[in-house]
């Protein structure tokens, strides 16, 4: 069964840094992409960013995060990784990790698998 296991979630300041890791079991990750999205409560989940398989290419669908955000991935360690610098107070949300195959075409519902997600919270 494909299982993916957000943490590193957590409280910061603003202006901090936080890096979420997105660890699968079950399956290995080499042939997914990852996408990485969040939710506020009242709101649709978004999608933040997505890497591909081999990181062939990432994206970054929120304008605000470009250039704080960075996607990357471990295949040795089957692991993705989004690091979050220069955090700001809209940047809190629970935040998911989902796969789907090779690229990241495609709407949420592509995504076949999801973790449980992980609460970031910016707040002095």
């Amino acid at each position: 069964q494909l299982q993916l296991v957000e943490s590193g979630g957590g409280l910061v300041q603003p202006g901090g840094s936080l890096r979420l890791s997105c660890a699968a079991s079950g399956f290995t990750l080499d042939y997914y992409a990852i996408g990485w999205f969040r939710q506020v409560p009242g709101k649709e989940r978004e999608g933040v960013s997505c890497i591909s398989m081999f990181s062939e290419s990432t994206y970054y669908y929120i304008d605000s995060v470009k250039g704080r955000f960075t996607i990357s991935r471990d295949n040795a360690k089957n692991t993705v990784y989004l690091q979050m610098n220069s955090l700001k107070p809209e940047d809190t949300a629970v935040y998911y990790c989902a796969a789907r195959g090779y690229y990241c075409a495609g709407t949420q519902p592509s995504f076949s698998s999801w973790g449980q997600g992980t609460q970031d919270t910016v707040s002095s």
